[in-house]
């Protein structure tokens, strides 16, 4: 099963978050073989991170509710939440088989939370924005429609942000996002 967990850091934590940097990569090192799509989420300048974007293929719920709480960062009080969902892989790939590589370009996290109408963007985006990751947010069961999460390359944040249809959203959120991981 696929899951999209996104950790978003409360104000004022990126100290406590570059001290935790390698207790982090540690843990997420554990997963590397479950890892879809991983990396953070950046202020607008890209000067500090705003939260963290794992995308996993995991046994169970129980076990993505484990991989998304029992993280260090968590654990210490560097994030104010966590979004974790059923995700479904419409791309059938990772980030690292994306076409585009991990550098060139500007990306984005487009998260779209569903406003109670009937599923949206269920067929990958066609037009500018690239997508590197694509998919679904469903329900514990997997059997109902609650948004989309999307991770594509695309020139800016509308650019991004077009890759879903904004009036069949509570909310369409746009953040910066890089290629997460240990620097090789």
């Amino acid at each position: 099963m696929e899951f999209f967990c996104f950790h978003r850091d409360r104000p004022d934590s990126a100290a406590l978050r570059d001290k935790l940097l390698e207790a982090h990569w540690s843990y997420m090192d554990r997963y590397a073989a479950e890892m879809i799509a991983r990396g953070p989420t950046l202020t607008d300048d890209g000067a500090a991170a705003t939260g963290s974007v794992h995308i996993v293929d995991l046994p169970d719920a129980a076990a993505a509710r484990a991989f998304a709480f029992e993280e260090p960062n968590y654990q210490a009080g560097v994030y104010r939440d966590v979004l974790l969902f059923r995700w479904r892989n419409t791309l059938g790939r990772t980030m690292w088989d994306f076409p585009g590589g991990r550098t060139g370009g500007r990306r984005y996290l487009v998260l779209g939370l569903g406003s109670g109408h009937d599923a949206a963007d269920l067929a990958l985006p066609t037009g500018p924005a690239e997508p590197i990751a694509y998919g679904p947010l469903l329900s514990d069961t997997g059997t109902t429609w609650l948004g989309t999460a999307a991770l594509v390359r695309a020139p800016d944040p509308a650019t991004a942000r077009s890759v879903l249809t904004a009036d069949r959203y509570a909310e369409v959120e746009v953040h910066d996002w890089q290629f997460g991981g240990r620097p090789t």
